[in-house]
């Protein structure tokens, strides 16, 4: 392209959602027309405040802690900056000798270890579409699900609950939103062998009704759960959510799970709101055991719409599942 275009193309018709479009091209201006994946890689981290963030969490609750322990650096609380103790003592050659020994230190460390030191990341987080990731925090409420804290106050990534290492699925219900210190913690260290997790899922009983579903009932599924119309329904477009894997109840379910009939829950409630504009309210409800009235005994969760009038005293609501115990 010629200079007049180029030009053109910054001026007028490059669209920008972030900074990396003229960040790519100004490495390649930079560097004679030519740059290697990895320089630009680098150049985008530069400019990405959450990357910075990480690394001063690592910095202050890491390597500066260990060192402050060792009694080799401090940090001034009100400026934020680490010193040396004892560094106006040291010669030039004897700072240069130490900066080598650091180096070394360094290249020894990436020859036994090397990139597996980060392998984590990798198998961990990989690729995630800005719509998963935008669905994940929003369902989050743009909060870390382990710790709580919100995105206004600490950055928040997107990663596997069961890594992709262990046979974690790309799918909606198996990405979860943490802060990136709970996400830094969690890495994949648990021994928990995932794999028979994974095969779990499949899981299916001969002769259970919700195991044997028919397709033409299911309203709305995702890959671990799916919503039907109850069959005997007690109020207009009662619905039924039920996790695929043949599980009795609901505290049986894993994490991915509750994700999955959470959201087909919320999408549901969306629904019927739509196709009936009279519903007011909901109650939603499960029974776990017998002696709660369990009796199809794989889990499914009741989402029931209520609207104005359809009883004459509602206050109490599911209360009322024990006689005389709905009003107080």
């Amino acid at each position: 392209m010629t200079f007049i275009e180029l030009h053109e193309f910054l001026v007028s018709r490059m669209k920008m959602s972030a900074v990396y479009q003229p960040v790519l091209l100004k490495c390649l201006l930079e560097n004679k027309g030519v740059c290697h994946q990895s320089e630009i890689a680098k150049a985008l981290l530069l400019h990405d405040p959450s990357q910075v963030e990480y690394y001063t969490t690592i910095t202050n609750n890491m390597v500066g802690r260990v060192l402050r322990g060792h009694g080799i650096v401090q940090r001034d609380s009100s400026t934020k900056e680490y010193a040396m103790l004892g560094y106006e003592g040291l010669s030039d050659k004897e700072a240069s000798i130490l900066i080598d020994l650091c180096e070394q230190k360094i290249s020894e460390f990436m020859s036994a270890r090397g990139d597996s030191a980060y392998e984590h990341r990798r198998k961990s987080s990989g690729y995630i579409s800005g719509t998963i990731r935008y669905e994940v925090l929003k369902r989050a409420r743009f909060r870390c699900e382990l710790c709580g804290i919100g995105a206004e106050q600490k950055a928040l990534e997107v990663d596997h609950i069961i890594p992709k290492n262990h046979g974690g699925i790309d799918d909606l219900s198996n990405f979860q939103s943490l802060c990136y210190s709970c996400n830094a913690m969690k890495r994949d260290r648990d021994s928990t062998d995932f794999r028979d997790w994974a095969d779990s899922y499949g899981r299916r009983e001969k002769g259970c009704i919700f195991c044997e579903m028919e397709e033409s009932r299911i309203v709305a599924d995702d890959a671990l759960s799916y919503a039907i119309r109850d069959g005997f329904p007690v109020t207009a477009l009662h619905t039924l959510i039920i996790p695929k894997r043949h599980v009795m109840t609901y505290f049986d379910l894993s994490q991915p799970e509750i994700n999955s009939v959470n959201r087909l829950i919320a999408a549901e409630k969306q629904r019927i709101e739509g196709l009936d504009p009279s519903v007011t309210g909901f109650n939603i409800g499960m029974n776990c055991g017998e002696s709660a009235g369990q009796t199809v005994f794989h889990c499914h969760i009741h989402l029931i719409p209520r609207r104005d009038g359809d009883v004459e005293a509602p206050r109490g609501g599911v209360r009322h599942l024990i006689p005389n115990k709905g009003y107080y």
